[in-house]
């Protein structure tokens, strides 16, 4: 009986090797390594979401630009509604074994402040869901 077995990435198979960096950069040392294309995966998002065009060295064009527009737009509904389907074909476009479940953004007024929740798959596999706040 012939059973399927779920896509993985040959860079996976060896788990003595590291793939990359992960962020937030706050251990005790200065990188934490990751050693799945998944969390390196996470990681690049992160990075991709927290990044505006134009800060990338020899990549201008990387980066959500979702800082820059929640700091000098008006915090509405309206302008976080039309932010969401530029960033999940943004995302899917720049990674593309990445899928969006859900991205919602949850205003807090009071502190002007916006909660960014993602929820993903990458190579249909478990869920991953990041938080950011800006």
């Amino acid at each position: 009986m012939a059973f399927q077995l779920p896509p993985q990435n040959p860079l996976d198979l060896n788990k003595r090797v590291a793939i990359g960096v992960s962020i937030p950069f706050n251990q005790p040392y200065v990188f934490n390594l990751t050693y799945t294309t998944v969390d390196q995966i996470k990681s690049n998002i992160i990075n991709y979401i927290l990044t505006n065009k134009g800060e990338r060295v020899l990549n201008p064009n990387f980066g959500s630009n979702l800082r820059q527009l929640l700091l000098f737009e008006t915090l509405t509904e309206d302008t976080l509604q039309a932010i969401k389907p530029k960033l999940i074909s943004d995302i899917q476009s720049n990674f593309p074994t990445v899928s969006v479940i859900d991205l919602n953004f949850v205003p807090i007024y009071d502190e002007n402040t916006v909660q960014l929740n993602l929820n993903y798959t990458v190579y249909n596999n478990n869920p991953q869901t990041i938080q950011i706040i800006f």
